[in-house]
């Protein structure tokens, strides 16, 4: 038998071994080893046990035979890698800058096989007067165990094996003596573990609009004639995107094909399971971080053996390992969360768009707020745009109403409602209708601070500020550090230690003592916390036992309740003030998805916007649900600041142990970059024969910020530091990544590490 070898990629993330080892493949084991497996190898010079991953296997080596080591096991327990799903690994390791085994447990759902779940069941083999005989045979024997057992077989054909063992009290080698005798078996019937808990009930199904079937005819048809592509739906809240969805989901499934539909947040699961369930029925599943490891399981076996049709879940549900995927469905898709923020820090919808081009699979993406990002593609033809601007049915958009916070502080109104949100919520709790109030934070405060000296108290592990929490307790939102508020001032000694409260908490309180008698629910990291916090706190809403719901980002998303006619937006400001490039763009999608709850049944709704920059342009635009005007206004400035889409940019983010080191690691990886630009002119991949100025060109469209401080410049104990290049070119931006990793690895980094962060969602 000819000799095979093996390219595994070592589990350990660290780049010095970022590469496949060959080993040999024992004769015992030829048959158990293929691309995929995980395997058990001998590495280093004490031959350690070390796991990995199988990505190629080959019949000759390139290494002497006598240095080769041999596979020592396979793991029994370790989950398979698909061929595609190495091949995304690969995707995700080039793309985005990573070692090779992270963008592996990236692809990976879940890590290790469990047991399968039984259902055991005890049959009657025997009747009548054979069995009434045995049974006499036990009694006079005394064995009163076995005869227990028979009796009750003498009335039920089939009994379940654990009531049996449970309620008869009886224990295994009992049962397992009367099989043998022939009077009964013993059945084990294999069952998963599913998620899904939704109540069966109709669908109101609804006739499509003319636009809504155009949608859904364009994308199967480009299917079916061998062409699928990538098409943005961009159409205003309560547009009818979820039936344009449902309708291209269903005649994938009529094709025999299965559906990956991604959402932002576990908080949409709920409403959007119930539809697609009630539509398609128990083929629907979803895989999210709240199941077990148990549920994940079982759900991936299901996708593997094609007995699911669709998957529901945030951004790991992309690599659901389904055989004949036909669609991948992103849900609004301007969603930040749909950006990892560990390595590799892959974006859902550029990796959706990978997926299912080795697939041959559709994309769409959908968003009454499109992404700059996938507007601009869709304005320069790389995706197919359709316009969706009314509303489906009777509903229409809301009235919005912009409040100025200057002008209410004048006024003499120091309240967190303003004189009109106070005027509509009345109204709607004499009405007996719903209302929303969105505020982007959470917790009871914002920060803790001083009166008279002005100290700000932080966590003693980040660069960051506490906030407080109920009971007088302070909280960390990055490492999680807590401590007891102080009494006095830890620096002067001062009493005059206050908040400035502006958290969820508060304005639940608040509405306690402005309208008593309401009845409130909180939905916040806090209160959510839990495995089922999300569908509790949704479906009380839902059934109308409370009249406002307060909450963070979480509540503004997708969510669809058909009475709530007032939505409030408390302090518009807040994402507006960030200090970053999409700053404004956040606070229009915030906005605009907010005000979008609002009036989406047969009542007409209103929406309070509380500002201190009415004239803000995000602001304005949002009133007036204006996308066309934000966009034009947003893209020119992206444009004359080469921010993305306009131009790539790639965040080099160096931690460390020691500030110093941190500050010198990040100056000679720029003065890498600097060399490098005025060397030769050699750069991503250009034929260094071709024209002098062409180069030149390229390297002078070529920025580099930085290197500094991270805007936060400790978290947890490691130092921050950061710098960012500019490129029009994406390859570009790959080309210099490996570059600084080359230069890393050959430095040999300790106590420091490097992430690469492409089009980063948030700045550092």
């Amino acid at each position: 038998m000819a000799k095979q070898y093996a390219d595994v990629i070592i589990d350990i993330s660290h780049d010095k071994v970022d590469r496949p080892f060959q080993y040999r493949i024992p004769p015992e084991l030829a048959g158990e080893v293929y691309p995929g497996v995980r395997v058990h190898v001998p590495f280093g010079k004490g031959n350690l046990d070390k796991a990995g991953y199988v990505v190629d296997i080959s019949g000759h080596t390139d290494y002497p035979e006598e240095k080769i080591k041999s596979i020592t096991a396979v793991d029994g327990k370790g989950i398979t890698a698909q061929g595609s799903q190495i091949q995304v690994a690969y995707w995700l390791k080039r793309q985005y800058g990573s070692t090779m085994i992270a963008a592996l447990k990236t692809v990976l759902p879940v890590k290790q096989k469990l047991k399968q779940l039984e259902h055991r069941k005890v049959t009657r083999c025997m009747e009548g007067e054979a069995l009434l005989e045995v049974f006499r045979q036990c009694e006079k024997k005394r064995q009163t165990a076995k005869a227990r057992v028979l009796q009750a077989l003498m009335t039920d054909e089939v009994l379940p094996y654990e009531l049996i063992r449970q309620k008869l009290n009886v224990a295994p080698a009992t049962l397992a003596a009367l099989e043998k005798q022939g009077c009964l078996k013993i059945e084990a019937e294999a069952y998963y573990r599913n998620p899904v808990k939704c109540a069966p009930g109709e669908e109101k199904r609804v006739i499509p609009s003319r636009m809504q079937q155009e949608i859904i005819e364009n994308v199967i048809g480009d299917y079916k004639a061998g062409k699928p592509g990538t098409y943005l739906v961009h159409g205003v809240t309560g547009s009818g995107k979820t039936e344009v969805y449902l309708g291209i989901i269903e005649q994938m499934i009529r094709m025999e094909k299965q559906a990956i539909m991604l959402i932002p947040e576990i908080a949409l699961t709920y409403q959007t399971l119930l539809r697609f369930y009630r539509r398609f029925g128990d083929r629907v599943s979803v895989i999210n971080s709240s199941l077990s490891q148990g549920e994940k399981y079982d759900q991936i076996r299901r996708a593997k053996a094609g007995e699911l049709d669709v998957i529901i879940g945030p951004r790991s549900a992309l690599f659901t390992p389904f055989p004949d995927l036909g669609v991948i469905i992103v849900d609004e898709e301007h969603e930040s969360s749909y950006k990892s923020e560990s390595m590799p820090k892959y974006h859902a919808r550029e990796t959706a768009v990978q997926i299912a081009s080795m697939h041959r699979a559709s994309v769409v993406l959908g968003s009454a707020t499109p992404s700059t990002e996938a507007y601009y593609r869709a304005k320069k033809g790389e995706y197919k745009l359709f316009e969706m601007t009314g509303r489906h049915g009777v509903s229409r958009l809301p009235k919005v109403y912009t409040i100025d916070l200057r002008e209410e502080l004048k006024q003499g109104n120091r309240s967190v409602f303003s004189r009109k949100l106070r005027e509509l919520i009345s109204g709607r709790l004499q009405a007996g209708e719903q209302s929303m109030l969105f505020l982007n934070r959470r917790g009871y405060a914002g920060f803790i601070s001083c009166r008279a000296c002005g100290h700000v108290m932080k966590c003693p592990h980040c660069d960051v500020s506490l906030s407080e929490h109920r009971g007088n307790m302070l909280l960390c939102h990055y490492c999680g550090h807590e401590e007891q508020r102080a009494a006095r001032c830890p620096v002067c000694g001062s009493k005059y230690l206050l908040g400035f409260k502006a958290g969820t908490e508060q304005i639940e309180e608040a509405l306690y003592k402005e309208f008593p008698g309401v009845r409130v629910l909180r939905m916040d990291a806090d209160t959510t916390k839990s495995k089922e916090s999300y569908e509790k706190i949704l479906s009380a809403f839902a059934d109308k036992r409370a009249d406002i719901l307060v909450g963070t980002q979480m509540i503004v998303k997708g969510h669809d309740f058909p009475d709530v006619t007032l939505v409030g937006v408390l302090a518009a400001d807040l994402s507006l003030n960030q200090n970053d490039y999409r700053a404004g763009e956040r606070t229009f999608q915030l906005l605009t998805q907010a005000a979008g709850r609002a009036g989406r049944g047969d009542k007409p709704g209103e929406v309070v916007i509380q500002t201190y920059q009415p004239e803000h342009y995000s602001i304005v635009h949002a009133a007036m649900q204006d996308y066309q005007g934000f966009y034009e206004e947003e893209i020119t400035y992206r444009e004359l600041m080469q921010y993305p889409p306009a131009a790539h940019m790639l965040a080099v983010l160096i931690t460390s142990r020691q500030q110093e080191q941190g500050d010198a690691l990040s100056r000679e990886m720029t003065a890498v970059i600097d060399a490098r630009m005025h060397a030769d002119g050699e750069f991503a991949g250009e034929d260094k024969a071709g024209p002098k100025a062409e180069t030149e060109k390229t390297w002078q469209r070529l920025q580099v910020i930085g290197p500094a401080e991270a805007s936060i410049s400790k978290i947890n104990d490691q130092y921050r530091h950061v710098f960012y290049i500019k490129h029009p070119d994406y390859q570009a931006l790959v080309r210099i990544k490996d570059i600084l990793e080359h230069f890393c690895k050959e430095k040999e980094l300790k106590n420091q590490t490097v992430q690469y962060d492409f089009d980063p969602m948030n700045t550092y």
